[in-house]
């Protein structure tokens, strides 16, 4: 039950960043958070999932200690965030390594996505999660300014804001933006993850994360926690082909092991070993939106957080991350304005004024990453073109080693640009006071 002398805020979705965000407000006594799922019960579709040391920062800095606990919580022994691997002779090929002073608990980690979100949800009162809650429309009700938000059941729930964190193909990005729409990039991900048992028998085994490359496309490996394992394929396909493969596919649909064999029949026996003994996969075709002009939408009272506002399509595995961080960003946002010690309710210009300076703190790092990844996804079409030239094992290394930097995006630093988002907007602040004041 919402408590409408509190400020009311409505998450709508129950992932990583509706959770986090949550989390980060649950302690301010006029703050009252419910949460609103579409599915029937609290399950999230998946398979593995990244943080980067980000990420664990911010899991660390909401208090969800138990999701850095190596039970869930997956780190490669060397330290290094990935390892590449030449997809015939499976020798290491280059690495990734971490940029600044990392300590363990926050290197980079790989998760069942259930188990994350599993020790995100116990963190939050289970009855502030409304499940079966599809989101359908919202508008202002006159008699108390408030949103009015409409689900697919005939339900509705009022709020002060909204944060929609309803994934890549939010029902709140495109009731507010029209045009926002997903488009499928090509590449299609083969997701597996089952008890490590099941290839605990092959000789050499990768015991850490590795990214197996060919010249047409990957393989990831990992541990997980939990003595679990996973596997994802890939496959890239034209998206704008008529009869490109997987155009019709839906994500987490039923995939076929056989067809994951043959994808990778012609790679090392070490790959040929671990692909065949694994025991099913899942499809998931990745799909991107370009950015958004503006995060601050519904006449200042609404706003985006992870995929729904920034529907990167695969970047770097560093989604989880960045929802993380936007959920950090919006609720500290929220608490510039309104702290815990405050003796009103914010404004309408005070809330407007928070999700500015929580679209200040990210979006500008998001579309970077929006860019990056949009700039990768046309070479990787160019370079599996069917009128190109096959890639040889030369330029393929060359590849592997010349690849994109990622340590800006998985040790980027959200309090810092926080910091620096405040100052911003105290600068537009002074300027209109000292317009007003010549007036």
């Amino acid at each position: 039950m919402t408590d409408t002398s509190k400020l009311q805020i409505a998450i709508i979705g129950a992932g990583i960043a509706g959770l986090a965000a949550a989390i980060a407000l649950k302690h301010h006594p006029a703050i009252d958070v419910q949460i609103y799922e579409k599915a029937a019960e609290l399950k999230e579709i998946g398979a593995s999932i990244a943080l980067g040391p980000n990420g664990m920062r911010t899991l660390e800095r909401l208090g969800v200690n138990n999701a850095l606990d190596d039970e869930i919580a997956f780190r490669n022994k060397s330290k290094h965030p990935m390892i590449y691997r030449h997809w015939k002779t499976n020798e290491i090929v280059s690495t990734d390594s971490h940029a600044g002073e990392v300590e363990y608990r926050h290197l980079t980690s790989r998760f069942y996505r259930a188990h994350l979100q599993e020790a995100l949800a116990k963190h939050v009162d289970p009855s502030r999660i409304h499940l079966s809650k599809s989101f359908e429309s919202v508008d202002v009700d006159k008699s108390n300014k408030k949103l009015k938000l409409k689900f697919a059941d005939g339900s509705t729930a009022t709020a002060d804001i909204i944060l929609g964190a309803d994934g890549i193909h939010s029902a709140v990005r495109t009731f507010f933006v029209p045009t926002s729409s997903t488009a499928w990039t090509g590449w299609v991900a083969f997701r597996s993850v089952f008890p490590i048992s099941h290839v605990a028998h092959i000789k050499d085994l990768p015991d850490e994360a590795n990214h197996f490359w060919g010249p047409d496309r990957t393989l990831f490996v990992s541990k997980l926690g939990r003595d679990l394992f996973t596997v994802v394929g890939s496959y890239q396909a034209d998206p704008n082909a008529p009869d490109a493969l997987y155009r019709d596919s839906t994500w987490n649909s039923d995939g076929d092991v056989n067809v994951l064999r043959e994808f990778y029949k012609d790679w090392s026996p070490l790959v040929r070993q671990i692909i065949d003994a694994v025991p099913y996969t899942r499809i998931y075709p990745n799909a991107a939106a370009h950015p958004l002009e503006t995060w601050v939408l519904g006449n200042g009272k609404v706003t985006l957080a992870g995929d729904a506002a920034h529907a990167h399509g695969g970047a770097f595995a560093a989604g989880g991350s960045l929802a993380l961080d936007d959920a950090w960003a919006f609720a500290a946002s929220i608490l510039h304005v309104f702290p815990e010690d405050a003796t009103r309710k914010p404004t309408d210009a005070e809330i407007l004024k928070a999700l500015r300076i929580y679209e200040r703190t990210r979006k500008p790092h998001t579309d970077r990453v929006m860019s990056v990844v949009h700039e990768n996804n046309v070479k990787k079409l160019a370079r599996y073109g069917q009128d190109r030239e096959p890639e040889t094992d030369e330029q393929l290394r060359a590849r592997i080693k010349s690849r994109v930097d990622p340590t800006w995006i998985h040790e980027h630093d959200v309090q810092a640009a926080f910091a620096e988002a405040l100052a911003a907007e105290a600068v537009v602040d002074r300027v209109v006071v000292n317009g007003q004041a010549r007036l």
